[in-house]
């Protein structure tokens, strides 16, 4: 049996010269140490020596086995180390190499226009305000003071989520609902998401608007002018000249749009108007004590204006060759 045990110890070492890698090594290691293996099957032959034989058979294979598993240790160590060689020669950073640039996040011209223009009211005394995108009926429409036969609604093309429930088609809910929560003096911008029916190059079913409002004694129109002509000039430049002409809305009278000195014509920018009486009645406010006016822009028309953008659906298809303009 001692034979037979150097005979496995010398045919271990003669293929283990042949194993090239980790793999190859494993089925060595099963060949010789696994529950089948040439080793494992040796001891199943203690049952046939005599109690004399056994220690000493015993000792000569442990003693086999052990130099076969420091082999198998002392080539898995070598491969190992060949393998962690390679890795780093692989992976290792080329420093002549130029380095890659990472593109830095900037914010959305649409973003940048709407800070903007919150930042020119806010220095002119305004806070900010907001509402809910999902609005009632009455907020968006009738204490707006346009009642549910009033042809004005033609104006908003509505989306309506229910029977009385819409997604807004502007801003100026707002207003209702901080003059329901608050006595003037105010003067209030609400920026924010607007929805309706439109979709071409100078139209979208979600845009931007902001609306602006004041109340306090003895407001005129006057007023309401000094306040959007610095407004305007403050955007486009003072160099630009500003006009206001009569037009109609159902919750201001009078009521105006500004336009906007643009090359050799004129750009119409906004509404506005005084607060028509009717509104200030739907939030308990006594319209012979308080006056007030009341504006509202598109921010997508002002950023339009603002870059040279002639069609509107840029703003939101996400095309970075676009965006990284700004």
């Amino acid at each position: 049996m001692a034979e037979r045990i150097q005979a496995i110890e010398n045919q271990a070492i003669v293929q283990l010269t042949e194993v090239k890698n980790l793999l190859e090594l494993e089925n060595f290691r099963v060949h010789y140490m696994g529950k089948k293996g040439l080793i494992t099957e040796l001891l199943q032959h203690l049952k046939d020596l005599t109690p004399e034989e056994r220690p000493v058979f015993g000792k000569n294979l442990n003693i086999a086995k052990r130099r076969i598993e420091d082999m198998i240790a002392e080539k898995k160590t070598l491969f190992e180390n060949l393998e962690t060689e390679k890795k780093i020669k692989t992976d290792a950073i080329d420093v002549t190499l130029p380095g890659r640039g990472y593109a830095r996040g900037k914010l959305h011209p649409i973003t940048q226009v709407m800070e903007e223009v919150k930042e020119i009211f806010l220095r002119l005394g305004f806070i900010v305000e907001s509402g809910p995108d999902i609005e009632t009926d009455y907020y968006n429409f009738e204490a707006l003071n346009i009642p549910k036969h009033h042809a004005s609604r033609d104006m908003w093309s509505t989306l309506y989520v229910g029977e009385e429930t819409l997604l807004r088609t502007h801003t100026s809910p707002v207003q209702i609902r901080v003059m329901e929560k608050k006595k003037p003096p105010l003067a209030v911008i609400a920026p924010g998401r607007v929805f309706r029916r439109d979709a071409d190059p100078t139209h979208s079913t979600v845009f931007h608007q902001i609306e602006g409002f004041a109340v306090d004694k003895n407001i005129t129109f006057a007023n309401l002018k000094g306040v959007i002509t610095a407004f305007l000039h403050a955007v486009f430049g003072k160099e630009k000249k500003v006009r206001f002409r009569p037009s109609y809305f159902p919750f201001t009278e009078p009521s105006a749009e500004v336009d906007v000195e643009w090359g050799d014509g004129w750009l119409e920018i906004l509404g506005c108007g005084m607060i028509d009486p009717n509104v200030f009645k739907a939030v308990d406010y006594d319209p012979e004590v308080w006056s007030g006016y009341a504006f509202g822009m598109g921010i997508e028309r002002i950023a339009m204006l603002k870059f040279g953008i002639k069609d509107i659906r840029l703003f939101f298809e996400n095309d970075m060759r676009f965006l990284k303009q700004f």
